[in-house]
């Protein structure tokens, strides 16, 4: 093999989205606090170039821009060219998209960002091709040259509108936020398309804490539009091409409405949250398809995502030998030749094309009908559908590992990890399945051996090596695991791990003017300003996710300081709420379960375990069942609690009150 033209001093990164553009003819660096420095020294504009491995518009722009010499040559005289990765650095990321939406009102990646050399946004975009990119290099440098006051003055302008964005108060009135609420989720209602699943827009994301909140409003309010929102949504996204329906797992997004065509990378988040959202709602609406959805996702991950060490990486590129999507797709007569006479019941069931049901001749896998209508076409049960189908998919999994793979993302993310964590916690406490748990306290022991030193959280984890002190959302997602590993198995260890991560977490990042928590440490160097990151994307943000963890931590520990917090959280950010409900259903979600309140179930005794899978054998919202041990009687909740000789007992506490100990399982499950 050749040995490159161009090596530049990202060969020396650990990420594999910077590893990709090693070999640019751009002298491209990492970021460091030293940036700056270089900049000044040498009075030019920084160019931020900011991406992740996964990302198909970044490697588009890439070989266009990035990969000719001659734009190379006016990017490297002009600028200093910095090289991101938006995973491993979302602090700086979030600022400057912040900057990007102020300019244009859209944003996305790649995020190409030109600032000043103390790292005000001058000016950027997204993808440029290559005639503008070389048009906007030229003509920037230019005006820095030519008109720099007027250059400062603008950055300084920009700068001061993202600092404004993030202008938080706790009110002096408290309001009742459930009121607030109900109406929001009426209207929100309105956005559901109750034909093909999702919101009557594309494309669609899966967005699976949106549906465990519609879950949850379905239980207490009983609006059966919720309801059918939810199970028309789920039954949908695992019905169309945006499932891998060979090998388990979900794609980033549907690019249609119909969730057939997808953008075709997969991440570990997306699927890491959807098992914890199909298990529930399998419980919740006794659906044993969800119950399988979650399997599918669950061997996809332990094929394609878990390590030796028993962490997860982070992403599968969208394209395979220059293609998006080439890995995932299937031709008629290629189909026809391996499952031979299954063919026509499979082609049938998954809606394949002889021209192709997407770009010529490919076809997408997508189920044209639920089983039950076609096993009642095909003239055959059900039964014996599903394991036609199986075989067929089996013969087509080992075809497809002879192609050459989608792009792995290597690097093990912290918060990602604990989400898996999470899912696999929330997966094992709705459907009972050991393996499930097994795969939490694996991953979470992972992560406490190689993230965590003392009570401080690292984000990357790669090549041996912990890097890149953790940011908000780093230590909320890990917490959030941790309370959830604790409610799965009842080891004391756990909650009290996440009372200590609370409380650094509080000294590092707590802002007491706003009440909120900034999104990077006291220890980070950030651009242009801390962030507070509160609005409710694919992942939910951090402070929603930490306000939640403080509500639990205020029980467990009888904290009144956690639980004045928590409740200033929502109050704070209950108005931007009311303008932008669909960017909050996290906080919306903690909402819900406040009005419903939150039950702590303790159990005693020898037939605990026992107690425990009866009285979940039916859903439970809002519901923490532990079994009580001698290190959780140093917990407050779990102080003066006995363990019984031989008998069992169980104590249901309420509103901050426990009833008197029942010693009838029966009557426990009735409660």
């Amino acid at each position: 093999m050749a040995e490159p033209k161009y090596t530049n001093a990202l060969i020396h990164a650990s990420s594999p989205y910077l590893l990709q553009h090693a070999h640019n003819p751009v002298n491209w660096i990492e970021w460091s606090n030293e940036v700056p420095n270089i900049a000044r020294r040498e009075d030019k504009l920084i160019l931020l170039s900011i991406g992740y491995s996964s990302c198909h518009w970044c490697h588009v722009m890439e070989h266009v821009c990035f990969e000719q010499e001659d734009t190379a040559a006016i990017m490297n005289e002009k600028f200093i060219c910095v090289k991101i990765d938006r995973e491993e650095r979302p602090d700086i990321d979030q600022v400057y998209m912040d900057a990007i939406q102020l300019i244009s009102g859209r944003g996305g990646w790649p995020l190409n960002v030109f600032t000043l050399p103390d790292g005000r946004p001058l000016h950027g975009g997204t993808y440029f091709p290559k005639k503008e990119w070389e048009h906007v290099l030229l003509s920037l440098s230019k005006f820095y040259e030519e008109k720099r006051e007027e250059a400062y003055e603008f950055a300084t302008n920009l700068s001061n509108g993202i600092k404004k964005l993030d202008q938080f108060l706790i009110p002096n009135n408290q309001r009742n936020l459930f009121e607030v609420v109900t109406p929001l989720l009426n209207a929100w209602q309105k956005q559901f398309d109750l034909t093909l699943g999702g919101y009557n827009w594309s494309p669609k994301f899966p967005l699976p804490n949106q549906w465990e909140l519609f879950t949850g409003m379905h239980y207490l309010t009983q609006d059966n539009t919720f309801s059918e929102a939810v199970q028309l949504t789920l039954e949908k996204m695992y019905e169309g091409g945006i499932y891998d329906h060979v090998g388990g797992g979900f794609a980033r997004y549907s690019t249609d409405a119909l969730w057939k065509v997808p953008h075709f990378e997969k991440m570990l988040y997306d699927n890491a949250q959807l098992m914890g959202t199909y298990a529930m709602a399998g419980k919740y609406f006794n659906n044993p398809l969800f119950f399988e959805v979650c399997e599918g996702i669950h061997q996809f991950l332990e094929k394609n995502f878990l390590t030796t060490q028993a962490a997860y990486y982070s992403a599968l590129d969208a394209d395979s030998e220059g293609e998006e999507g080439k890995y995932y797709v299937w031709e008629y007569a290629h189909l026809h030749d391996l499952l031979e006479d299954k063919a026509e019941i499979f082609c049938t069931s998954y809606s394949v094309q002889p021209n192709g049901n997407w770009e010529e001749p490919g076809n997408i896998l997508h189920l044209s009908s639920n089983l039950n209508e076609l096993a009642k076409n095909f003239q055959m049960p059900v039964a014996q559908l599903q394991n036609t189908l199986d075989q067929c998919k089996k013969i087509l999994l080992l075809e497809r590992a002879k192609r050459i793979a989608p792009a792995l993302d290597d690097k093990i993310i912290c918060s990602w990890n604990a989400l898996m964590v999470t899912g696999y916690a929330k997966a094992y406490l709705y459907s009972g399945k050991e393996t499930y748990l097994q795969k939490a306290e694996n991953t979470l022991q992972f992560l406490l051996t190689h993230c965590v030193q003392g009570n401080h959280i690292y984000r990357i984890y790669k090549n041996g090596k912990a890097s890149i002190a953790g940011f908000a959302e780093d230590y909320a997602c890990f917490i959030e695991a941790l309370l959830y590993a604790f409610e799965a198995t009842s080891e004391a260890t756990y909650l009290k791990k996440a009372n200590e991560l609370m409380e650094h977490c509080i000294a590092q990042f707590f802002d007491e003017g706003s009440g909120l928590f900034y999104f990077s440490a006291q220890e980070h160097e950030v651009p242009v300003t801390r962030k507070l990151e509160v609005n409710d994307d694919v992942i939910p943000s951090s402070n929603s996710i930490l306000a939640y963890c403080l509500y639990k931590l205020s029980y467990y520990f009888e904290h009144p300081t956690y639980e004045e917090m928590y409740q200033n959280m929502l109050q704070t950010i209950s108005e931007k709420m009311e303008k932008f409900p669909n960017g909050f259903s996290n906080w919306m979600q903690l909402i819900s379960k406040e009005q419903a309140g939150f039950t702590q179930v303790i159990i005693a005794g020898n037939e605990a375990k026992n107690w425990k899978q009866e009285y979940l054998g039916k859903f439970r919202f809002n519901t923490a069942v532990i079994i009580l041990n001698n290190k959780l009687q140093e917990i407050p909740l779990f102080n003066g609690k006995q363990i019984p000789n031989g008998n069992t007992v169980a104590w249901v506490c309420k509103n901050k009150t426990c009833g008197l100990p029942l010693n009838n399982l029966q009557v426990l499950v009735e409660n």
